[in-house]
C-alpha cells in the first residue's frame, strides 16, 4: 500500500503529468522554429525545405506510429485530424518558410503573438464554450502587447511576407484548437503523428517539384536547421504541445505561446545577430502579467 501511495504521489508531482508544463516546455522548444528555418535555408530552397521537412517528419511519426502499434483514429477523429495535417504539417510550415525569405525572424514572431487569441477563439467557436471576460482581456492585452513590440522591430512598416504570416496564422490556429481538442481523448503524440502522416503525400510530392528546380547545398548550419525543424518542430514539440493541450485546455494552453515571439527575439539575437530593442523586458513583463491571468482565470 505504501509503495502504490508513493507511486500515485510521485506521478502527480512529476513535471511530466503537468499539462502547463508540457504545453510551455512545448513552446520553448517552438520558439528556435524560426532560426532553425533560416538555417535550413541556408542549403535548401523556401518550397525544398518545407517539403522534405515535412516528409522527413512524417518518417519519424510513421515508426512511432508502428513501434507502439498504435491503433487506427476513430472515424470521428479524421476531420480533425485532416485538419492538423492542413495546418499544421503543410500550410504552417510553407507559408512562414516562404515569409521568412524576405522578412526577418523578429518581424515573423508576430504571428506567434497572434496564434494564442486566434487558437482560443476558434476553440471558443468550435465548442461553443466561452472563456471569462478576464481571460480575454488578459488575452487581448497580452496579444497586442506582443503585436507592438514585434511590428516596432520593422518600425510598423507592412511587408509582402505579412500576407504568408496572416495565410499561416489562420490554419495553424485551427490546427492548433482541433490538435488540442481531440488530444482530450487520444495521445497527443498520436495526433500530430497523424496528422504529419496524413500530410506526408502532399509534402512528398512538394519535394519531388522542388529539389530539382531549387539548388541544395548541405551546409552545417542546413543540416542543423533542417533536423531541427523536421525532428522537432515538425513532430517533437507538438508531442509536447497537444499532450499539455489536452489536460489543461486550448484556451489557457494557448496563451502560454504569448512568450514564445520574445524567445524566439531572444535565439534571433544569439544565434542570428539580429538586433534587440530595450523593449523587449518591458514587453516580457507584460506577457508573463497577462500569462498568469490567463491561467488563474476560469472557463465560465
Amino acid at each position: 500500500m505504501d509503495a502504490q501511495h508513493s507511486t500515485l504521489t510521485l506521478t502527480r508531482i512529476s513535471p511530466l503529468s503537468n499539462g502547463t508544463f508540457l504545453a510551455a516546455l512545448g513552446v520553448a522548444t517552438f520558439s528556435f522554429s524560426f532560426p532553425g528555418t533560416v538555417w535550413a535555408l541556408d542549403g535548401f530552397g523556401p518550397w525544398s525545405a518545407a517539403g522534405v521537412r515535412g516528409v522527413l517528419a512524417a518518417l519519424i511519426a510513421a515508426a512511432a506510429l508502428l513501434w507502439t502499434r498504435a491503433p487506427a483514429p476513430a472515424r470521428a477523429d479524421w476531420p480533425a485530424l485532416l485538419v492538423v495535417a492542413a495546418g499544421c504539417g503543410i500550410g504552417f510550415p510553407l507559408l512562414t518558410t516562404l515569409a521568412l525569405q524576405t522578412s526577418s525572424t523578429a518581424h515573423s514572431a508576430v504571428v506567434i503573438g497572434l496564434l494564442p487569441m486566434a487558437t482560443a477563439t476558434i476553440a471558443a467557436l468550435r465548442t461553443r464554450r466561452s472563456p471569462s471576460a478576464v481571460f480575454w482581456a488578459a488575452a487581448g492585452t497580452g496579444a497586442l502587447a506582443v503585436i507592438v513590440f514585434t511590428l516596432s522591430q520593422n518600425r510598423g512598416r507592412p511587408t509582402v511576407a505579412d500576407l504568408y504570416l496572416f495565410a499561416a496564422l489562420l490554419i495553424c490556429a485551427a490546427g492548433y484548437a482541433e490538435g488540442g481538442r481531440v488530444s482530450a481523448h487520444m495521445p497527443g503524440w498520436r495526433v500530430i503523428a497523424w496528422g504529419v502522416v496524413l500530410a506526408a503525400p502532399v509534402n512528398l510530392a512538394v519535394s519531388a517539384w522542388a529539389l530539382p528546380h531549387e539548388p541544395v547545398h548541405l551546409t552545417t548550419k542546413a543540416v542543423v536547421g533542417m533536423a531541427y525543424i523536421a525532428a522537432v518542430s515538425q513532430f517533437g514539440s507538438f508531442v509536447l504541445w497537444y499532450q499539455g493541450m489536452g489536460r489543461i485546455g486550448v484556451p489557457r494552453a494557448s496563451q502560454l505561446q504569448l512568450a514564445q515571439p520574445l524567445l524566439t527575439l531572444v535565439w534571433a539575437v544569439l544565434l542570428l545577430g539580429e538586433h534587440l530593442t530595450p523593449a523587449a523586458p518591458v514587453t516580457a513583463v507584460v506577457v508573463l502579467a497577462c500569462i498568469v491571468v490567463t491561467q488563474r482565470a476560469r472557463s465560465s
